[in-house]
């Protein structure tokens, strides 16, 4: 349909933007603004009107199955996951030139920006240098990655990278990057964005529309095509009172997080609302709580555009004019007290409520009062005695954007230290502090206020800027610490101000970890142990000799507001992001720039030219007779366990091959996450996964028939040359920020039967040919009898393209027949003004209409639970609805 306009002017310009109350009607004032983005987003992309009716029926309280295209304006990419997919990019010119075109046509279509921020490792820490040389070995161990990103910069266009040193991709993001509203040839319209990380929804809070998305997703958005996104229900938060005294922007996060998980959220956004947005709550709070969406399980946490947005962008030297007349034209500004948009249902939360909390000790949405961790701690671990305290705080670590962004707390922490050091307490010499914040705008305001000097005396000194701790690049613990949790069985822990808390993610050696924000972070620095009630028990000691309580440190909120009035200025962030892409010393010596095409080093252990183009078609109607499992995995698995980013243990399947080539420094995981061979070995090899076909934890499994346990590489090794079919899943844990187990198992034919997070039910499901096309391979329905397959099945606007039935082989032996689908995405979902759509094969027909349908039965003997609404078909990797009928 034709795009409706309308007219309006922002500094002495005559600007345009699309009328979406032309299209939508009244509906418009029920529609809430996350969907109002959309719909912007639709119209500008030359949807169906069936597309904009079904998202107009979410306004009215409807629940429509359907699935539309979701065009970003920009892409956001991390190093860790941000280099395969350029790899991809560089293979790609590669196979475009040995056919005779011209290489240099392989570019972003979107503008997109890299961050490096995950590969800076915390080696040393607590003294002046740290930094220093933490930025030196980053630099040595990742010199093949940095010198191929620089080739990427100069080669490719509509592409910037920000080396290292400038801070954590989402921070930056919201104090720089985005502008919000975003303008071409006149035409005004709401900034959108995917990120390669799933914490992307950050910025959330300004208003932008984004969420975190799997490298092959990111790499058709780069490329110009629609992701195909199934209209979401829209929750929302309604926000009342204001924080008490003592708590803080990361307690609010960590309650709402666990008051979320038991809501039910998952796949679904959420939108703020409330009287707290007017009265109290800033864009750096609403930040913290946009960041976390990945662990309440929704799909982005937005926040509409208002008067806190706009300030928030002037604070930070950008145009909030263009902003503030956009959305009051384009019926995007929420005006405070007006009426609420139409939810399909709302969680109430008041402020007022909330008190000092952690999380942990292994999962994020696992909130504990400040007062209850020493018990959470005894409930589940046994007291030990040894040269450390048992709940022994090996690691306090101020990191992650999450909190950092948020100078409320980042000043808290440092007026904690002042007053901890003023007392005479110190930190007791097992606790490896570290700072890692997220942008270089918190080391200027915690220098010019004096506060990193009491911070430096208490160890947390400036390690670097980035993810670090957060991400599992903790570096080692302090000396002769990790031998004496071995020697004595300590349950040691680490805290930390991040978001992501899973077990074995922050340190081998640490095995709970606890979420805190920064000013608690500091207390159980200096109280040394998780054991300890830091309500009621003293950190220490004071150079008197007199007990010092958390309460006598703990800062006053009017000296932290007046601090915030005085250090945080225009000027300021405008310095500090100045020369935001502009290359240093070291980032410019690094070679690589200049050529149209990347010269593949044969030898390189971190950049591989990706196999993907060489592999040979496979075909989806082929029959898989005798397949056996690899993997059974229940509930909770994440992507740290498909593919962990910590450091390569030596004597792991990717360890010993890297050894075996005489690689001393073996990096982490995610380092290397552009070398096939290593995620190859790596998929699956986080210490902590339990399969059930495995008596020992960790990527293991038992090889069928013999029994035997196995690494899961040298087991899927055996298969193949056995010529065993392996099935492989047809899930994936939903917004996965990576997908390198998806890339290693393709690149290996490794196939997997899993259950993985947000999925209840184990399933099978057959490969899905993922780098060499965009259809997908899903499992209907399983059943003993092939006469008895008969499947009803729905998926919006998917196009079945071939039917069949294989025979698989159950855990017992019992022969499984099972119906599956070639599914094809229909012509106009992805029909783009740049582009034509991809051929879709002939003989496609209408997808059948689905019927009354029960459970079905499939390998493991378990129910399949019917989804109340189909799985996103945005995932490439996904699995449909999948039932068998009444009539079987």
């Amino acid at each position: 349909m034709t795009l409706p306009l309308r007219r309006f002017a922002s500094g002495g310009r005559d600007l345009a933007c699309a009328d979406l109350a032309a299209v939508a009607g009244p509906a418009l004032a029920t529609l809430p603004f996350s969907l109002r983005v959309l719909l912007d987003n639709l119209l500008r992309g030359g949807a169906e009107q069936a597309d904009i009716a079904a998202l107009l029926a979410l306004g009215r309280g409807e629940t429509p199955e359907r699935g539309i295209p979701f065009r970003p304006s920009r892409v956001l990419l991390q190093d860790f996951a941000g280099i395969p997919a350029l790899v991809d990019l560089a293979a790609l010119r590669d196979a475009v030139a040995s056919r005779g075109g011209d290489a240099t046509r392989v570019n972003p279509v979107v503008p997109a920006d890299l961050v490096v921020d995950h590969s800076l490792v915390v080696d040393e820490a607590g003294h002046p240098g740290a930094m220093e040389a933490n930025v030196a070995r980053e630099y040595a161990r990742n010199a093949e990655r940095y010198a191929f990103l620089r080739w990427a910069e100069g080669a490719l266009t509509n592409f910037r990278v920000a080396p290292p040193g400038a801070g954590i991709l989402h921070q930056v993001a919201v104090e720089h990057l985005a502008g919000v509203a975003m303008e071409r040839v006149g035409l005004v319209f709401p900034e959108t964005l995917v990120g390669t990380d799933s914490h992307t929804t950050m910025v959330n809070g300004l208003g932008v529309l984004g969420w975190g998305v799997g490298g092959i997703e990111a790499e058709a958005a780069l490329l110009g095509l629609p992701l195909v996104i199934t209209l979401p229900e829209v929750v929302g938060v309604r926000l009342t009172g204001r924080l008490p005294a003592g708590a803080t922007a990361t307690d609010l996060v960590l309650t709402l997080g666990q008051a979320l998980r038991r809501a039910g959220v998952v796949e679904r956004f959420v939108e703020f609302t409330g009287p707290a947005l007017d009265a109290s709550l800033g864009v750096a709070d609403r930040a913290t709580l946009a960041n976390m969406a990945p662990e309440y399980g929704a799909t982005c946490a937005f926040f509409p555009v208002d008067r806190a947005t706009c300030d928030y962008l002037a604070l930070t030297g950008r145009d909030a004019r263009l902003v503030e007349d956009h959305a009051r034209a384009g019926s995007l500004w929420r005006e405070a007290g007006a009426a609420e948009p139409c939810f399909a249902r709302v969680v109430e939360l008041d402020l007022g409520s909330i008190g000092p909390s952690l999380a942990g000790p292994r999962r994020p949405h696992e909130r504990v009062a400040l007062a209850d961790v020493p018990a959470t701690h005894r409930a589940v671990s046994e007291s030990r005695a040894g040269p450390i305290p048992d709940g022994a705080v090996v690691i306090a670590a101020i990191t992650s954007c999450t909190n950092t962004s948020n100078p409320d707390v980042m000043l808290r922490a440092g007026l904690l230290a002042r007053n901890a050091v003023a007392r005479g307490l110190a930190v007791p010499p097992w606790v490896k502090a570290s700072l890692t914040p997220g942008s270089r705008v918190v080391a200027r305001y915690l220098a010019e206020s004096g506060l990193q000097r009491d911070l430096d005396a208490l160890g947390f000194h400036l390690a670097g800027f980035g993810c670090a701790t957060c991400s599992g690049n903790s570096g080692p613990l302090m000396p002769g610490v990790e031998a004496a949790i071995a020697e004595a069985g300590i349950a040691a822990c680490a805290v930390l101000s991040g978001n992501r808390n899973f077990e074995g993610r922050i340190h081998p050696a640490a095995r709970f970890a606890w979420l805190a924000s920064p000013p608690l972070v500091v207390a159980y620095a200096l109280a040394g142990t998780t054991a300890h009630d830091l309500t009621r028990e003293p950190l220490g000691k004071g150079r008197d000799g007199a007990p010092v309580f958390l309460r006598d440190i703990w800062p006053v909120a009017e000296e932290v507001a007046a601090l915030a009035r005085r250090l945080l200025t225009p000027a300021g962030y405008t310095a500090a992001y100045a020369d935001l892409f502009a290359a240093d010393e070291r980032w410019a010596a690094l070679p690589g720039a200049g050529a149209a095409r990347f010269a593949w080093d044969p030898a390189s252990h971190y950049i591989r030219r990706p196999p993907f183009l060489d592999l040979p078609e496979f075909d989806p109607a082929a029959d898989i007779l005798g397949a056996r499992p690899l993997l059974l995995l229940g509930d909770g698995v994440t992507t740290d366990h498909i593919s962990p980013v910590n450091a390569i243990p030596p004597d792991s399947p990717a360890g010993r091959y890297l050894r075996a080539l005489g690689v001393e420094e073996l990096s982490a995981y995610g380092q290397r996450r552009a070398n096939h061979e290593v995620m190859l070995r790596g998929a699956f090899a986080h210490p902590r996964l339990e399969n059930a076909l495995s008596d020992r934890r960790g990527g293991t499994t038992r090889h069928i028939p013999t029994g035997e346990v196995l690494e899961v590489p040298d087991a899927a090794a055996r298969y193949a040359a056995e010529g065993t079919p392996l099935p492989r899943p047809g899930g994936y844990p939903p917004r996965p920020s990576r997908d390198p187990g998806i890339r290693s198992n393709r690149a290996a034919d490794i196939l997997l039967s899993t259950q993985c997070a947000a999925v209840s039910t184990h399933r099978l499901a057959i490969r899905v040919p993922v780098q060499t096309s965009l259809s997908r391979v899903v499992i209907l329905a399983t059943s003993p009898n092939p006469k008895r397959v008969n499947v009803s099945h729905r998926w919006p606007s998917w196009r079945p393209w071939q039917f069949g039935v294989v025979r698989a082989m159950s855990l017992n032996g019992t022969p499984q027949f099972v119906r599956f689908a070639t599914l094809l995405p229909g012509k106009r979902m992805f029909r783009s003004p740049s582009s034509d759509a991809p051929p879709v094969p002939a003989g496609i027909g209408a997808a059948p209409s689905s019927s009354a349908a029960r459970p079905g039965k499939i390998i493991a003997g378990k129910s399949v639970r019917k989804a109340t609404r189909a799985p996103k078909t945005s995932r490439l990797s996904g699995l449909l609805r999948f039932e068998r009928s009444r009539a079987s």
